[in-house]
């Protein structure tokens, strides 16, 4: 579609080598006039053999700026011819290459104080980063210097023999410190738990008290926050204070989140980041990990309430899961881009601009000539939908006459203003939105990123696997389980046991790195803790078993992103010590560690635990806050992963009736066992030898509660397992 509608503009399109990649951010950039090169040796002997520097752009293919880069730069000849005699010029998918990604991202932040994507960085021949940015316009504008202007600074500077030295110079010591920021080792120290504390309080110093979330406008969600606050609530009420601060931060800010535009209101998920303080006007791409993990937020916040809300939010996000970012054969696609033809716009239009939201937004006249005046005028009223437009916030005036919908009315509030029962206008609303979600799902959809990522698919089925726990949805369950045949057939070579990061179109590419192992592993514990098929807690345990070979760091703790020789042209291995939109694979590493240690402790997983711990404990100690999901994995560890072993038959009532009560418990870290039949116990007991000992009580479903490796009392009564479990 993209190279269509740049044909018909009048570009005259030639493919470059980008043609023969699978990536489908380097596809978009197939057809650009510039020379590009994938990452590859081939590039970087070039620009040796030329004495030329490297213009490496890195982005992914749902990004909003990469998009308006190419558009006005790279699809223009003239600054094409500039980028192409000066440099040799690389595009690079983030996404596939997250640790390249990291290590030139510190780069253009510790040069200009902030990144993003596009992310532009000159480099060396031998790659080391001398100047870069984000996005640049192809003039000057807003201060901003243009594109092809920094393209012939550089030019000029590197033929000059005094201005290279400089830039050369500068480069090294770049470098250096990126060594040393990224591939940190740390001495041994003790754990201080003072840091769960510490973290709480920088969270409610920045928490917003009206509008909910940690930060000013823009707002991103917060899963690992969210994560955290649950913990340090359940650490809490386990111990003195009995403190409802954390919960009460998080559920307002998931409560604001869901009734916010940058949730969609029609069709479930969650956009990726709010451009206002309101929560109202997003930035429309959808992620897999964001949806991935909220879902995990929505459950455990129901879990915890029990207020239907959340299991509302937490159902239809897992149904838009199951809907749109589904593969056939069973992975999970890594994202929906913001940016669509206008309603009404096709292929043969004169005006062939995408535009931002487009598949989202409304008109005021268009709702109510689809639903008619009464429920239009109700739906209008709920969902804050204006003639004028309701976005408050549109600095680049892209919604003029356009409405997001969000909740600006309770039901309780729009019943009273229509005189009307709750159940009338629930009713009202639901048809309403059937029939506009109809007329939507009609619309030029968003470019869908189908690429399958080992690492987020983990995070999925993860989601899913606990969404069928909590709410008991058979195709969640079903959903789950595919993806991770899927990732077995595709991702993973039984021959070498090496797992993969992408697959694409049939083809699987790139070694995997810690985080594809880390959220992969946990994926396959919940899965485990789902369906019992004692397989995948056999898959986990090989995994964390080669994570540890593969990554971790034995001398100084901690997981280093990729293995070694991952990549022969740069040798610097890093670590990550911070749990930013995605958590660390460390962070995960160590709860999975926790987790399977009730399986398998001979194996050393608690020694790996407790070195990652404080080695990164000691690096963030003046910031844990930076780290929450390394603080949910210590309050674990302090609060001693609980095992509960079921004991009977899986499809009667008994059990059925026991698992439900089990997972109806918000406790983090908990293992969920089920000893259905004698070749399940056998197999379990290979790993865990006591529970060849355990069996029923007077032919009864019998659940056993066990904290470091003692065992209380074995009970029938559900509700008796609930409470050793509260």
């Amino acid at each position: 579609v993209i190279i269509k509608i740049k044909q018909m503009a009048g570009y005259q399109l030639k493919p470059n080598r980008l043609i023969h990649e699978k990536s489908p951010y380097l596809l978009q950039h197939a057809y650009n006039p510039v020379d590009w090169y994938p990452w590859a040796e081939e590039a970087l002997e070039k620009a040796l053999k030329e004495d030329k520097p490297i213009l490496l752009s890195i982005g992914y293919s749902t990004c909003h700026w990469c998009h308006v880069m190419e558009e006005e730069s790279f699809m223009n000849s003239d600054i094409a011819d500039l980028m192409n005699t000066h440099f040799v010029c690389i595009k690079l998918d983030r996404e596939e290459r997250p640790d390249l990604d990291r290590i030139y991202m510190t780069a253009v932040t510790a040069i200009t104080g902030s990144g993003g994507w596009p992310l532009n960085v000159f480099l060396t021949p031998d790659l080391k980063p001398f100047f870069g940015g984000t996005y640049f316009p192809p003039v000057p504008k807003q201060g901003m210097l243009a594109w092809p202007d920094i393209l012939r600074l550089i030019a000029v500077a590197w033929k000059d023999p005094s201005q290279r030295n400089k830039l050369q110079s500068f480069s090294s010591n770049l470098q250096q410190s990126i060594a040393n920021a990224l591939s940190w080792t740390s001495k041994d120290s003790v754990i201080n738990t003072d840091v769960i504390e510490t973290a709480l309080d920088a969270f409610s110093s920045r928490f917003d008290k009206d509008l909910g979330g940690f930060s000013p406008a823009p707002k991103f969600p917060s899963p690992s926050i969210q994560n955290f606050l649950f913990a340090h609530y359940f650490y809490d009420k386990n111990g003195i204070k009995k403190d409802k601060t954390a919960l009460l931060m998080g559920t307002a800010t998931l409560r604001a989140m869901a009734n916010g535009g940058i949730y969609d209101q029609l069709g479930g998920g969650f956009h990726r980041y709010s451009t206002d303080a309101k929560w109202h006007v997003p930035h429309f791409e959808k992620m897999l990990y964001d949806n991935a993990q909220l879902l995990r937020n929505y459950l455990d916040a129901f879990l915890i309430t029990g207020d239907r809300f959340f299991e509302k939010i937490a159902r239809e996000t897992a149904d838009y899961v199951l809907r749109d970012m589904t593969h056939l054969d069973g992975g999970f696609y890594s994202a929906e881009d913001a940016d669509s033809l206008p309603t009404g716009k096709n292929l043969e239009d004169t005006n062939k601009k995408k535009a931002e939201g487009a598949f989202y937004v409304w008109e005021q006249k268009e709702i109510k000539d689809l639903l008619g005046d009464g429920p239009g005028e109700i739906f209008s009223y709920r969902y804050g939908v204006k003639p004028e437009g309701n976005a408050e916030f549109d600095p680049f005036n892209e919604f003029r006459g356009k409405n997001i919908l969000f909740n600006a009315h309770s039901i309780d509030e729009v019943a009273k203003k229509f005189d009307l029962s709750k159940e009338d206008i629930e009713t009202s609303l639901i048809q309403s939105k059937l029939k506009l979600l109809a007329v939507r799902s009609k619309r030029h959809r968003p470019h869908l990123d189908d690429k399958v990522l080992t690492s987020w698919n983990g995070l999925m089925i993860s989601a899913l696997s606990r969404s069928y726990q909590v709410l008991g949805e058979k195709r969640y369950l079903e959903a789950a389980r595919n993806a991770a045949i899927f990732l077995r057939k595709n991702l993973y070579d039984d021959k070498t046991n090496t797992l993969l990061r992408r697959w694409r179109q049939g083809e699987r590419k790139i070694a995997g790195m810690a985080d594809d192992y880390a959220f992969l592993i946990q994926g396959l514990i919940d899965l485990y803790e789902a369906d019992f098929d004692p397989g995948w807690i056999e898959w986990a345990l090989k995994l964390m078993d080669d994570q540890i070979q593969l990554f971790y760091d034995a001398e100084n703790g901690g997981f280093f992103m990729t293995r070694k020789g991952h990549d022969k042209t740069i040798d610097l291995r890093i670590k990550e010590d911070t749990d930013n939109v995605i958590p660390s694979a460390a962070s995960v590493a160590v709860s999975n560690g926790l987790r399977l240690a009730k399986f398998a402790d001979s194996r050393g997983y608690s020694v790996v635990v407790e070195q990652t711990l404080k080695s990164i404990l000691a690096r963030i100690h003046s910031q844990p806050d930076s780290a929450p999901e390394l603080l949910v994995a210590l309050i674990t560890s302090l609060t001693q992963p609980v095992e509960v072993i079921i004991i009977g038959e899986r499809n009667t009532a008994e059990t059925r009736s026991m698992l439900k009560t089990v997972n109806s418990v918000y406790y983090p870290g908990k293992i969920v066992m089920l000893v259905d039949n004698d070749t399940t116990q056998d197999r379990l007991a290979q790993y865990l030898p006591f529970i060849a000992s355990v069996k029923k009580i007077d032919d009864k479903t019998t659940a056993y509660v066990c904290t470091d490796k003692t065992c209380k009392p074995p009970v029938t009564d559900p509700e008796a397992v609930k409470k050793l479990l509260n």
